[in-house]
């Protein structure tokens, strides 16, 4: 009697999941090969027309429908291959992780691979991976600084509540100083980066003066007011207000109100800083939390600058390096984007209540 194929049929869900699982673009390659082998045949594709088409053999076009047929789904996915038994046990990987977390070896302030290696008794090979497999970093350290300031829950809900729901009819300015900016020469000529090697400098440097930098950044439009004082008072801060007020007056209607957002130095507090103020009374200043200087979005501004301009920059005066400042700023307004400012007041708030209760955990 010939052989009669048996038809293949599939249901909805079956043929919608093996459709997605064949394009995800996640799925591995093997994957796809045995949902695109299970369509065909559900088509009516013969073995050999599959094997061509997907470039198999006869054998694994059947193989890999027999396995469909028997389970199912289920029967696309590997089946686990034996292996190497594994030598460290689960106790001795839990030793490892309350070593690492609980103690500190007798001589250094934090465990290394080779350090607890020789504490357990295992390769640092083996370490490496359990600290790997659990996201442990001995070796590294972050800092942190929390805010004092006894109004720090209204001045934080003030700012962001500026970032997220600016008022009407209004501009948000955020408003700082990058002060003291070295002018840094190399005591040798850089050595130019070539193909396997990097860049190389001389590790000491001569210092050609210093430089402040006046910064006043637009949260809406991303664009930034700079101007460079080689003083860093109060005199030089009312200089940039007069400055940000003639841009403001020129590129905004009249009656616009202006918010700024600053620090609490002291040069944004003196009675001549006051009386600038008054005299100006579209201008309203929102004063950031003591010691939380990274909610004035300016910061980033600073921090991209010295990235990108300062600390690999070779200046031989102040002049020099106000003018790489300028081009910098000029050119980050060419293409201003604003900061996309995500967090809001709860989210912010609830991350330092559960930081000061780890802290108060701690029992320091």
């Amino acid at each position: 009697m010939p052989y009669v194929r048996t038809r293949l049929t599939l249901t909805d869900e079956e043929r919608s999941t093996l459709q997605r699982w064949a394009r995800r673009p996640k799925s591995s390659q093997a994957l796809a090969t045995r949902c695109k082998i299970i369509l065909l045949d559900a088509e009516g594709w013969s073995y050999a027309k599959i094997g061509d088409k997907l470039d198999l053999r006869r054998q694994t076009v059947l193989k890999w429908r027999q396995r469909f047929i028997a389970t199912r789904l289920d029967g696309l996915q590997d089946e686990p291959r034996p292996g190497v038994k594994r030598t460290i046990t689960d106790d001795r990987v839990e030793e490892v992780i309350t070593r690492t977390l609980e103690t500190k070896p007798p001589e250094a302030t934090h465990w290394s691979t080779r350090s607890m290696a020789q504490a357990v008794g295992m390769s640092a090979g083996s370490v490496y991976r359990i600290w790997k497999a659990f996201g442990l970093q001995p070796h590294r350290v972050e800092t942190f600084k929390l805010s004092s300031d006894p109004q720090f829950i209204e001045k934080v809900r003030d700012i962001v509540g500026l970032y997220m729901s600016p008022p009407e009819n209004a501009i948000v300015l955020c408003v700082d100083e990058k002060s003291q900016v070295q002018a840094l020469d190399r005591t040798q000529p850089l050595l130019p980066m070539t193909p396997g090697m990097a860049e190389r400098r001389s590790h000491d440097y001569v210092r050609h003066g210093t430089t402040s930098l006046f910064a006043a950044l637009d949260v809406q439009t991303g664009l930034v007011i700079g101007e460079c004082h080689r003083r860093h008072r109060h005199q030089e801060f009312i200089k940039f207000l007069n400055t940000v007020d003639e841009v403001v007056q020129a590129t905004v209607a009249d009656g616009t109100e202006v918010h700024m957002v600053l620090d609490n130095y002291a040069t944004h507090k003196t009675p001549r800083v006051k009386r600038w103020l008054q005299q100006h009374p579209q201008y309203h200043v929102h004063f950031t939390p003591t010691s939380a200087s990274w909610l004035n979005q300016v910061e980033r501004v600073f921090a991209e600058l010295t990235n990108k301009r300062l600390r690999r920059g070779v200046h031989r005066s102040v002049v020099a390096l106000e003018q790489a400042i300028r081009e910098y700023l000029h050119h980050r307004n060419d293409d201003a984007k604003p900061f996309a400012w995500t967090a809001d007041a709860d989210l912010i708030l609830g991350r330092v209540e559960r930081h000061c209760q780890r802290i108060s955990r701690t029992g320091h």
